[in-house]
């Protein structure tokens, strides 16, 4: 069971890295050449320790606590899991969250306010 769980999770690493590849970004697995060191499962994202979760049962909080402390001082510590027949998710904590909003809310200002000024 321990090698079907470790090939399901090699799987869901390679394939969220296909997807964020698909969205432009240039991401592979971190952990394929060196071996559990406390890499991120998921590495190309500038400042987000992505811990990837392909499992049916997810213990969140155990997974959070993985992430914040393998997570380098300029990281955010995120999870981004599914189950089967499930799209990804992603798991983070509050404040992270509400740091990313407030600059995704703000260049969306900036964009329609270039908007109205090309009417």
């Amino acid at each position: 069971m321990a090698i079907n769980s470790n090939r399901k999770g090699k799987a869901g690493e390679l394939e969220l890295s296909h997807i964020l590849r698909d969205h432009g970004y240039d991401t592979r697995r971190g952990q394929q050449y060196c071996g559990a060191d406390g890499s991120a499962d998921v590495i190309g994202l500038p400042y987000m320790h992505i811990e990837c979760k392909r499992v049916e049962k997810l213990n969140l909080d155990a997974a959070m606590v993985q992430s914040r402390s393998d997570a380098r001082e300029n990281e955010k510590p995120i999870i981004m899991h599914r189950k089967n027949r499930e799209p990804w998710k992603v798991t983070m904590l509050l404040d992270d969250w509400i740091e990313l909003y407030r600059e995704w809310a703000a260049g969306k200002e900036l964009e329609d306010g270039e908007k109205e000024n090309t009417e």
